[in-house]
């Protein structure tokens, strides 16, 4: 079935955050990242300009956006986003982050095995995603 509304909301709130600190890139929803694990739809992605350009308009990113973001779901297991992680980083991403489903969000680095608690590309994302 397709997630909760509250799901989309997310996904829009993060959208719309990363849009306003990152307002030279492009935001996008669901997007799609072609991975060594077949095509993934990423929640939330931000791709500058420059990649971008690199890319054109492929129907799926052959490399991903710099910034992957993935809404957990309930049906979400630890596994299954450690390895949408590690797909994402392997595809080219910088940083990947998580928005849990009480609104905490969680950044990663590719070259960085622990969260720094921030992101370095949009250091003023806040740690929680407020929705209704």
């Amino acid at each position: 079935p397709p997630p909760a509304p509250e799901h989309g909301q997310k996904q829009f709130k993060i959208g719309y955050l990363i849009q306003n600190l990152l307002p030279h890139g492009h935001v996008s929803t669901e997007c799609p990242v072609s991975t060594l694990d077949g095509v993934k739809g990423v929640d939330v992605a931000w791709i500058s300009p420059e990649r971008q350009k690199l890319l054109g308009k492929q129907k799926a990113y052959t490399t991903s956006p710099e910034i992957c973001v993935e809404v957990i779901s309930p049906s979400n297991t630890r596994q299954e986003l450690d390895h949408k992680k590690r797909l994402y980083f392997e595809a080219g991403a910088l940083e990947v982050w998580f928005c849990s489903q009480d609104g905490a969000m969680s950044f990663f680095l590719s070259n960085m095995p622990d969260s720094p608690n921030k992101s370095l590309l949009a250091p003023e994302m806040p740690l929680q995603i407020e929705t209704f």
